[in-house]
């Protein structure tokens, strides 16, 4: 059973949020059809309890309480346990590894690995990090992060060989990662692990920016013969987590 007064609560931040430059209590109410003087109320009650704020000609906006509690929404959202359920579907769909790593300052840093009953030897595990400019998910990453995120990170990098085909011009990365922006996912192909090949997408938040990378991960030669059917099942799967965690 719905409660009017709350859903009128919900209605008015509903509406605010369309108008950041604020309403008057005679403007929410005409949008609402709801009557001025029970308005005027609700509206002074979430105003003294800084749920909205309001300028000098009095047109209410949303308030720093709900900052607060939208931080706190999204920090209590756990990657890890909403992503699990799709990563070992993904696994069992694939038959290989799967990976999911986040962004530590410039590094990568793996959260969760789903092996599968083929599994091949990789240093990559939960805990552990690697450098971003040499890796699937690392690379989907500087791919699709804010420009200016991605630059200010590469200025700071040195791209180092880690095997023979490791990239170490950064123009040559800078052209990867245009055609992986086409691509919609990034690759590494044998660049951290001689013989592995890793294909990687990214996994966006609430806030519409990359939150996360998953990766399906194997010998070269396996997952190339398969390899249109993983990444259509890896970047389904990397859709069904963004909007798990708030992604529209």
């Amino acid at each position: 059973m719905s409660v009017k007064s709350a859903e009128r609560v919900l209605m008015v931040f509903d509406l605010l949020a369309q108008y950041p430059e604020g309403l008057t209590i005679k403007e929410i109410s005409g949008k609402l059809s709801f009557p001025q003087s029970s308005t005027s109320g609700l509206i002074e009650t979430l105003y003294t309890n800084s749920y909205l704020t309001a300028d000098n000609f009095r047109r209410y906006k949303l308030g720093t309480k709900l900052i607060q509690l939208g931080s706190a929404a999204k920090d209590s959202i756990d990657l890890y346990a909403q992503g699990l359920p799709f990563l070992k579907e993904l696994m069992e769909e694939v038959r290989e590894t799967v990976f999911m790593a986040i962004l530590d300052q410039s590094e990568l840093a793996y959260i969760a690995k789903i092996n599968s009953n083929r599994s091949i030897r990789t240093t990559a595990e939960p805990g552990k990090s690697k450098p971003l400019y040499c890796t699937g998910l690392g690379k989907a990453f500087l791919t699709f992060l804010p420009e200016n995120r991605t630059s200010e990170i590469l200025r700071k990098l040195r791209l180092e060989p880690i095997t023979d085909k490791t990239i170490t011009k950064r123009e040559d990365l800078l052209q990867q990662l245009e055609s992986f922006a086409e691509l919609g996912y990034a690759i590494d192909d044998e660049e951290n692990e001689e013989g592995l090949y890793c294909l990687a997408a990214p996994v966006y938040g609430v806030d519409q920016t990359i939150e996360a990378a998953i990766s399906v991960a194997g010998p070269k030669e396996r997952i190339l013969k398969q390899k249109e059917i993983i990444v259509g099942r890896l970047l389904d799967t990397a859709g069904k987590i963004s909007g798990s965690i708030g992604y529209r």
